[in-house]
């Protein structure tokens, strides 16, 4: 469900290129030692959602790239689906309550390519 930062590898590591934007991708910036962050997680893997997970706890430079993202904050877990900024865990939690959640997963669903494409 997760790909993981290749920066430190504490969850397990996935190449990413780095390089490429993220305008398109389902991101969560986040840090190991966040309950919150895990939270997000079991939330969304329940829901089937698939996210590049970026650690930030000791790499600067992708700690800027997140606050430097329309609507970054300084604090963890970030949330970006589909390249929009979603917020921390409350926004994500006021959105399941809404019945919400589901629907946005599925409008990113909806427009991502097949595999392969």
């Amino acid at each position: 469900m997760f790909s993981r930062s290749p920066r430190r590898g504490i969850f397990g590591s996935t190449a990413v290129d780095w390089q490429r934007s993220f305008d398109d991708e389902n991101i969560l910036y986040a840090t190991p030692s966040c309950g919150y962050c895990r939270a997000v997680k079991h939330l969304l893997t329940k829901k089937g959602a698939t996210l590049i997970e970026v650690d930030v706890s000791e790499d600067f430079k992708r700690r800027h790239e997140m606050i430097a993202r329309p609507f970054g904050r300084r604090t963890v877990p970030q949330i970006f689906i589909n390249g929009s900024h979603v917020g921390g865990y409350d926004e994500l939690a006021e959105l399941q309550r809404e019945a919400k959640l589901d629907a946005l997963l599925a409008e990113v669903a909806a427009v991502a390519p097949a595999p392969g494409e």
